[in-house]
């Protein structure tokens, strides 16, 4: 049976799964479900999970619940879905010219039931909820994570309370959330306040907390690399790169890797390879440390985090330490990029027909930096993750391609971005001819 274990290596205190814990009672570490993958033979899993691609069973339908021999326990009527996950892997060539890559593939999240990857840890985290009895569930966000519980909890007939940055969240986001039923209670502070506070709230309430500090969110998220496997036949890429907001996703993918890695579904590591954004990097401040040589750092939380990606803009990601640990087991890079970059970035992935929200781009922008320094190889097999769907945030897009995407620093300083790949927007008179003279054939 699975259970609970601190990561603290001083600690590895263990709980059972039906605690209602979210970190450590000992030390306040951080918790991963550990399960007994000494059972599990590599060949049967494979065999099951390819069978359940034909079932038309609600459960095997999923591609989170689709991998449940390495997710938490759960009765079939405990399970809270929405078919989440099946999302594709794209090729995208113009994206790969950009980047000076050979190819380049992008596995792109934006494509599940609300439009980010948060529905993949929503799915295990409300049904754990419900294991729990729990009536309402709870969380801070800068916008996905507000409108993926929002609707699993919708489904799941709970009450759902966001806390949410004052005018720090993208309004199509929002407007998910509030469609859904959510209460949003908006903070004034930034979305490290909100954190702060949702998680004093939560601790000694009947609420639920959903962020990624809860365990269980995070095991739907690891499904990530389980289905992009298996999509690939099994076959390992040599790099996966994730954008680094709170970290979780690259902390969730980097664990199942492990696990499969242990039972013997795969034979290595992909390097684990995460991007920020320039005014929200604390990530990349402490890699830039680990590389000087400083002895142990600890991540230092990064006041009036600035970005205009603001499913990324997080100065102090609770998940770092996992994040960490899956870095270092993958010989994996940290890298930042800036407005600029992530705005053209954005451009040329939806030129492949692709797209995605502001805070995916970051993975091309980031891919292309590494090449241009020889920390990628240009014959690498690289997948980017793309967290979240092009209609997340419109006003981004519109103002970018209309060249009026403008951005201010933490030190209140605004620049006018250059639309370096705009699409034409033509404004002409109401007659054929005046068409006709502007029209590119």
């Amino acid at each position: 049976m699975p259970f609970l274990q601190c990561i603290e290596p001083s600690c590895r205190v263990t709980f059972e799964t039906t605690t209602r814990l979210y970190t450590c009672e000992r030390c306040g570490g951080l918790l991963d479900v550990i399960y007994d993958v000494s059972v599990l033979a590599a060949e049967e899993l494979k065999r099951r999970w390819d069978a359940r691609l034909g079932s038309k069973a609600a459960a095997d339908r999923s591609g989170v619940w689709r991998f449940r021999e390495l997710l938490p326990e759960a009765e079939p009527d405990q399970i809270v879905t929405m078919g989440e996950g099946n999302t594709q892997l794209f090729d995208a060539p113009r994206c790969a010219e950009y980047a000076g890559m050979q190819r380049l593939t992008f596995k792109h999240l934006g494509l599940n039931p609300t439009g980010s990857f948060k529905d993949l840890g929503m799915t295990t985290g409300v049904t754990q909820a419900t294991r729990l009895g729990a009536q309402s569930v709870a969380c801070a966000s800068t916008g996905n994570t507000s409108a993926s519980m929002a609707a699993y909890a919708a489904r799941a007939g709970m009450k759902a309370v966001i806390f949410i940055p004052s005018g720090q969240i993208a309004l199509g986001k929002l407007s998910q959330a509030l469609d859904y039923g959510a209460t949003v209670v908006q903070i004034d502070g930034d979305f490290d306040d909100a954190m702060r506070l949702v998680r004093e709230v939560t601790k000694d309430s009947p609420l639920y907390l959903l962020n990624s500090v809860n365990p269980f969110r995070l095991e739907g998220q690891k499904s990530i690399a389980f289905e992009l496997l298996q999509q690939r036949d099994w076959c390992v890429p040599d790099r996966i790169v994730v954008p680094g907001g709170n970290l979780g996703n690259s902390s969730a993918i980097a664990k199942g890797l492990q696990e499969l890695l242990e039972i013997g579904v795969i034979d290595r590591l992909p390097k684990i390879t995460i991007i920020q954004a320039n005014g929200a990097n604390p990530l990349y401040q402490l890699w830039q440390r680990r590389q000087s040589g400083e002895p142990e750092p600890q991540l230092l939380s990064l006041k009036g985090a600035s970005t205009l990606a603001t499913a990324i803009k997080i100065g102090n990601p609770v998940s770092w330490p996992k994040s960490l640990r899956g870095l270092l087991a993958s010989d994996g890079l940290v890298e930042q990029v800036s407005e600029q970059e992530i705005a053209d970035a954005k451009a040329i992935i939806g030129r492949d027909g692709i797209g995605c929200e502001p805070a995916s781009a970051v993975t091309l922008a980031g891919i292309k930096k590494l090449v241009a320094a020889n920390s990628i190889d240009p014959h690498e097999d690289v997948v980017a993750i793309l967290t979240g769907h092009v209609l997340k945030d419109p006003d981004y897009v519109v103002n970018y391609h209309r060249g009026e995407l403008r951005y201010t620093d933490k030190q209140g300083e605004q620049y006018l971005l250059a639309s370096n790949y705009a699409s034409q927007w033509l404004h002409v008179a109401a007659e054929r001819s005046a068409i006709e003279a502007v029209l590119p054939f």
